[in-house]
């Protein structure tokens, strides 16, 4: 009787194995509905052999093999297993995740017709610059795997260099997967891309969806029904079975990382698909990450540069650096900007004031007592959002109202410190009384559907003044749009995370790209209490390689990636104490003894130690090569699995993280 080996969607490193009456090697890759425990699962048939680990006796008989899809391919398990090995992820958890929920129902959905999509008019293409035929011509579409890095000003034109690459894909009959980081960029791009090929189908993949409507697109994406797949980080596992293409837009963006669950980077498995696949891939960015950047400046990517402004008439914004060390700050805005603000105004164009902090006020404190409107849940503050009159944690969601006195000294003079995006929409607005102010954050778009008519009244000229955090801050092009002004960037110049620097520069790179993209001239300014600091006269010159060059040269110094690797061991309980110590037993496993080249460092508590009731620490792992982490990490994950943990204590193991 043939046995089936099944994954299932279970935090366990194993297969679980059925008996079935009758079942061959073309069911490989079909879901399968098996009891487990008290009920019952639905999992993957990965393989079918006659004698199994177990006796047949032993085995429960799998429910039915389903067989309403065709059998996912090898390709897309060969991706799976690469990502379950590389970043210590049980398979069936990797498997299981990368379908929709529709089809890990025990309960099959009922499925309806999609809605029909409104047709477009197809748009002329523009006229290419000889910089972005020169990126397009050294794409070898149908010439096996190579990578690129489209290193463009804002500005220069990368998604017509994207379009291009399509046509060319689609012309040989092949499939391309465009992955973006972030839900909002996705409405624009796919509008674009649909009124430029009409007459193919092109799906998006993306958290918003309905679940209905995601698993239709996936199941066009994986018919070859859909020839244009639009998708964030999990459309990166979406089997295509005539995949040509794979382009991502942004890719430096932190998005491209899952940061819970599956802890993976849809940017570098992007990579080992196109090589596992035999494709091309493009990843595009004004600010690469400076991994991509470092490899751009090796032998392992081509590098494709875009210099100039695709639009002839537009050029790059000046940027200013606004010294407000002797300066008075009327609600953190300087005079220079309220008079470059007034001055668009009076032209009829467009100012963006970029603060990257949502709410009234990051923190309500007592001048008596020294109150602090602090989360009892977590190891941070709660936000002030007068607008709702109400407390927020913006880490675990807690929700008080505001009190009327202080709760410790009942002083009725509380009083919020610090602004956030509400705080300058109420000041901008009593200051430019006839202005149209328009606060773009988190709190005021919730829904993609807010989010698409948020955008069509800042392109229909709806606005004066847009307030907003890094939601605006990339992949928008507003033509009427000429000032940007930046508020609170120095809080990242001395943070104590070392990506910080990077992260910012590309955050006030990408923001700064906003102004001036059409016929106006744009204008940055920048304030700040340290105008020499090195990273803003890299960003007055709009220099992102000299400013790559030093990063890189310190990092190297250091012994940072791109020049080490990394994995983060961490551990959460209710007390400190267990997951310090549930860490410190982690370090004396036999593992660590035997594999030299691999340093632990001392367990400490996480920068963010308490999150949701529960005490956060974590142990770092670093290794001068990938193939000795690679190598040390599943004999030490097994070993930490052996160990004995108190009840409520929950660990994971992070490879290539991007926090610490």
């Amino acid at each position: 009787m043939p046995v089936l080996r099944v994954a299932l969607d279970l935090p366990l490193h194993r297969l679980f194995e059925y008996r079935v009456e009758q079942a061959s090697a073309a069911d490989v890759g079909r879901r399968v509905r098996v009891p487990f425990g008290r009920g019952e699962k639905i999992g993957i048939v990965v393989g079918v052999v006659e004698q199994g680990e177990w006796p047949l006796e032993q085995l429960k008989a799998a429910t039915a093999i389903l067989d309403d899809l065709p059998p996912l391919p090898a390709d897309f398990f060969a991706l799976c297993e690469f990502a379950s090995n590389y970043y210590q992820a049980p398979f069936g958890e990797v498997l299981m995740q990368a379908l929709p929920v529709g089809l890990k129902r025990l309960a099959a959905p009922q499925r309806r017709a999609g809605r029909a999509v409104k047709a477009v008019a197809p748009l002329p293409a523009p006229a290419l610059t000889v910089e972005q035929a020169v990126a397009i011509d050294a794409v070898a579409i149908n010439g096996g795997f190579s990578a690129h890095l489209l290193f463009g000003v804002t500005g220069s034109g990368k998604t017509e260099v994207y379009l291009r690459l399509i046509e060319r894909t689609l012309a040989l009959g092949d499939q391309v997967l465009l992955l973006v980081p972030e839900i909002n960029l996705t409405p624009q791009l796919e509008a674009r891309v649909r009124s430029r090929f009409p007459e193919h189908n092109v799906v998006a993949l993306h958290s918003e969806l309905a679940e209905a409507a995601r698993e239709r697109n996936w199941r066009a994406a994986f018919s070859g029904a859909a020839a244009i797949v639009l998708g964030t980080r999990l459309a990166v596992f979406t089997p295509l079975p005539r995949l040509g293409l794979i382009l991502i837009d942004e890719e430096h963006d932190p998005s491209f990382k899952q940061q819970d669950g599956m802890r993976y980077s849809a940017r570098d498995l992007a990579v080992v698909r196109a090589r596992q696949q035999a494709v091309p891939i493009l990843l595009g960015s004004a600010t690469p990450s400076l991994e991509t950047w470092a490899n751009a400046q090796g032998s392992r990517y081509t590098l494709l540069t875009l210099r100039e402004r695709a639009n002839p008439q537009a050029r790059l914004p000046a940027v200013r650096l606004v010294d407000t060390r002797r300066m008075a700050l009327r609600e953190g805005v300087s005079e220079a900007l309220v008079s470059a603000i007034r001055q668009r105004l009076e032209r009829g164009e467009q100012s963006l004031v970029f603060l990257n902090r949502r709410g009234y006020a990051p923190v309500l404190a007592c001048p008596a007592c020294g109150w602090v409107s602090r989360c009892h849940r977590c190891a941070a503050n709660l936000v002030l959002h007068l607008a709702d009159r109400r407390l927020r944690c913006h880490h675990c969601g807690l929700e008080e109202r505001i009190p009327r006195a202080c709760p410790t000294c009942g002083n009725q003079d509380i009083h919020p410190f610090g602004r956030g995006t509400q705080r300058v929409e109420e000041w901008l607005q009593g200051e430019f009384p006839e202005a149209r102010i328009l606060r773009v954050d988190r709190d005021s778009v919730k829904s993609r559907k807010q989010w698409e008519a948020m955008l069509d009244r800042i392109h229909g000229g709806e606005a004066d003044i847009l307030v907003g955090t890094q939601m605006l801050a990339k992949g928008h092009d507003f033509p009427k749009l000429t000032l940007v002004g930046v508020l609170g960037a120095d809080s990242a110049l001395y943070a104590a995370d070392w990506r910080a620097p990077e992260r910012l520069f590309a955050q006030l790179m990408q923001v700064a790209g906003r102004a001036g993209r059409a016929e106006l001239e744009g204008e940055v300014l920048i304030q700040t209490q340290y105008p020499e600091h090195p990273l803003f006269a890299a960003l007055v010159a709009q220099d992102y390689p000299g400013f790559a060059a030093s990063q890189l040269k310190e990092r190297e110094q250091a012994g940072f990636p791109p020049y080490a690797f990394q994995a983060v061991l961490r551990a959460e309980a209710p007390a400190m104490a267990d997951a310090m110590a549930f860490l410190a037993q982690a370090v004396a496993l036999p593992p660590v003894a035997e594999h030299e080249q691999v340093m632990l460092y001392d367990p400490v508590p996480m920068r963010m130690a308490r999150l949701a009731n529960l005490e956060r620490a974590q142990l770092l792992v670093e290794a001068g090569s990938r193939p000795a982490l690679q190598a040390f990490l599943p004999r030490w994950r097994a070993a930490i699995e052996q160990l004995k943990q108190p009840a409520r204590l929950r660990w994971h193991l992070e490879v290539d993280p991007l926090e610490l």
